[in-house]
């Protein structure tokens, strides 16, 4: 696919300028959100001292095959704990039931992939200390697999991850972000650790390769920044301890991977970065990145063809969120977890963002509820988070944005410190039609991290990068939802990772698909729930 990117950031703001000039509004079926934790006698809360400020991740993920994602919640000082999704025998509402409150403690965040390509997803746990491995197996069962893949772990404080698979490699490349050195003399200000690298070599993975300097990274993503055909290491970073000199970094990766300089496109960006949320919101094929940060969140556009240039999108766009909007509380805003979702499937997505104060900072707002910003034709994004339901004024910390019942609808799940998770079942009514993806294919990287799926309906041309990290502390893995709106047919192609793309495949909307790579073909199944 070739794109041409020359002026794009200008041209993307000139539409915004011409759009911005029409009336705008929400569409009066807004979304309604409904919180079933009490009613499900949900019961979880992210405990812990100045160590767990950060973190409180939630991954969404099928472990026992039904098609329906479980939750892992991570406990902090508490300890984690493992919901398994009935959903299937509540006709149709969200339901779970614990599992087990597991052993594990010290748990900063969670993300869910099949590590090994064996068909069960795996977990890899992000702690206070050593992180762990968790390798999955029938019926939601796991076991500790550091020793097994030869994961080295220096037991430092560890707040972001993101995985991805290089060329020729039967396991997943993992990148690791690491905060403050605890032992460090001068801690916490300026004593940020470095990051950590591990590449495999057969199946076990060497030493680690250090990534310095590290600036207390809070979320990392591989993705596909400029459609060159390599996931390349995107670091958010917290200015708040790396105080002066640091920044946001973007990582080449080649087999010594370096860091995009000025001179290549890379501009310099400081801020207190939580988290990242990548998505191609304008349909060219491209995607934006939100950044979520305190005092305000960045939506960027890539600028100029080829070069690592992004440029922060205007104000008038909708997105800073840079105060609450209800509760009385002016200071500034404190964001966290970041996902786009379309949560009415009218076709354009939407951006949740979980918010709190890290814990009584005087000069941040204390009442900070979470956003959700629903995305508009023109362009714009307008608030509705008070209208739908999900306004919570609790410290807001990780999330996920999946369809928890199979019922079309995107559910979020929200864990907070200091109050009970949040299990937020979508209520909406008259929205749009939805297409569920579940991508596949044989031998490593079974879920095709990597891939782009292209999903075609009416006039439009959906685009979505499958990648596995960002967000804060959070991940989910299972189907790509994709908001349709009025049409009732749809066209899907799949750009594989490492090249060769599928011929163009119709299908009716409103399903659950699985498509399973067959050279230029397509294996469709289509599942009923």
């Amino acid at each position: 696919m070739t794109v041409n990117l020359r002026y794009l950031g200008l041209f993307k703001l000139l539409l915004f300028i011409i759009f911005n000039v029409l009336p705008s509004s929400v569409n009066a079926n807004s979304p309604k959100f409904i919180d079933r934790a009490t009613e499900l006698n949900i019961q979880h809360i992210y405990t812990g001292g100045w160590e767990h400020f950060v973190g409180g991740g939630v991954a969404a993920f099928d472990c026992n095959g039904d098609g329906y994602p479980e939750i892992y919640l991570s406990g902090g000082n508490s300890r984690d704990q493992l919901f398994l999704n009935t959903s299937a025998d509540a006709n149709g509402r969200v339901t779970f039931k614990i599992i087990e409150t597991t052993s594990e403690i010290g748990t900063v965040g969670v993300y869910p992939l099949d590590i090994d390509s064996d068909g069960w997803l795996d977990l890899f746990l992000l702690k206070v200390g050593e992180n762990k491995i968790l390798r999955g197996g029938p019926d939601c069962s796991f076991s500790l697999a550091n020793e097994r893949f030869g994961y080295q772990d220096h037991g430092m404080w560890s707040t972001a991850f993101s995985a991805t698979w290089e060329r020729g490699q039967s396991l997943p490349t993992l990148a690791v972000g690491n905060y403050v050195d605890r032992d460090h003399k001068d801690a916490p200000f300026g004593t940020c650790e470095n990051n950590q690298l591990y590449r495999p070599q057969d199946n076990s993975y060497l030493a680690p390769h250090t990534l310095s300097p590290g600036f207390c990274s809070l979320s990392m993503l591989f993705s596909d920044w400029g459609r060159t055909g390599r996931q390349d290491l995107r670091v958010s970073n917290d200015r708040h301890y790396y105080v002066r000199g640091g920044a946001e970094q973007l990582w080449k990766m080649q087999d010594k991977p370096t860091l995009y300089s000025k001179t290549e496109g890379w501009n310099n960006h400081s801020i207190w970065g939580m988290g990242i949320a990548s998505r191609d919101i304008t349909g060219d094929g491209i995607s934006e990145v939100y950044l979520t940060s305190m005092g305000d969140q960045k939506l960027q556009f890539l600028k100029e063809d080829g070069k690592p240039s992004f440029e922060n999108a205007r104000f008038e766009v909708g997105v800073t969120a840079q105060r609450p909007y209800v509760g009385g509380d002016g200071r500034p805003s404190t964001g966290w977890h970041a996902e786009f979702g379309d949560v009415d499937n009218d076709g354009v997505d939407d951006l949740f963002v979980t918010k709190g104060n890290v814990d009584q900072m005087p000069d941040a707002a204390m009442a900070d509820p979470n956003n959700l910003m629903m995305g508009q034709p023109n362009g714009r994004f307008i608030e509705v988070g008070l209208e739908a339901g999900v306004a919570s004024l609790h410290r807001a910390r990780g999330a996920v944005v999946v369809d928890l019942n199979l019922d079309g609808l995107l559910d979020i799940v929200v864990v907070n410190r200091r109050a009970n998770v949040e299990i937020l079942e979508n209520m909406s009514k008259d929205t749009g039609s939805y297409l569920s993806l579940k991508i596949e294919q044989k031998g490593s990287n079974p879920s095709a991290v990597g891939a782009w799926i292209e999903v075609k309906a009416g006039e439009r041309v959906w685009h979505r990068e499958i990648t596995i990290g960002g967000g804060h502390a959070s991940g989910h893995a299972g189907f790509h939802h994709f908001g349709i709106g009025k049409e009732t047919k749809a066209q899907i192609r799949i750009l594989w990772p490492g090249g060769g793309k599928s011929n163009w495949y119709e299908v009716d909307v409103n399903q659950h698909i699985v498509l399973e790579k067959s050279g230029t073909e397509l294996l469709v199944t289509n599942l009923e729930f």
